[in-house]
């Protein structure tokens, strides 16, 4: 853990956080690794706070805890607090999503089904506007995608 703001801990320096804005801006997909979660959910959290006013659409991030499915992660933003009307049924989600400028935080993306991986893949081949910035002990599996290891 690297010192961070005069008080506390944080998993990353100020270079690294400015890497990481840059990337998250400029990707599609961005990973943070690592062994322990608390450390890369503060920081995928901290980046979507701060990221927040770059997209239209917001930062959405969603906290995954168990085996997650298409429907389990639409029926995941339907929730996010500020989150505009989400339409029922994964196909009207998708075509949702693909209009929409935001970053979609994923915590805990090794818990992600592979049918959910081959549906988010597919949207952001569609979506524009959409990124993606994933927290995991392994690396988001879409391509192309730059990962950050803590």
């Amino acid at each position: 853990m690297r010192e961070f703001r005069g008080a506390g801990t944080f998993p990353a320096t100020s270079i690294e956080l400015s890497r990481l804005f840059t990337a998250v801006r400029r990707g599609k997909v961005v990973s943070v690794t690592g062994r322990f979660r608390e450390p890369r959910s503060l920081l995928v959290r901290e980046i979507g706070q701060r990221l927040a006013s770059n997209f239209y659409d917001g930062v959405a991030v969603v906290p995954m805890d168990h085996r997650f499915g298409v429907r389990d992660l639409t029926a995941a933003l339907g929730c996010v607090p500020g989150m505009p009307f989400l339409p029922y049924g994964t196909s009207n989600a998708a075509s949702w999503l693909a209009e929409r400028d935001m970053l979609l935080v994923l915590d805990g993306c090794d818990h992600l089904a592979a049918e959910t991986l081959g549906w988010l893949r597919d949207l952001l081949a569609v979506a524009p506007g959409l990124r993606i910035l994933a927290a995991g002990r392994h690396p988001l599996a879409i391509a192309p995608g730059r990962v950050h290891r803590l």
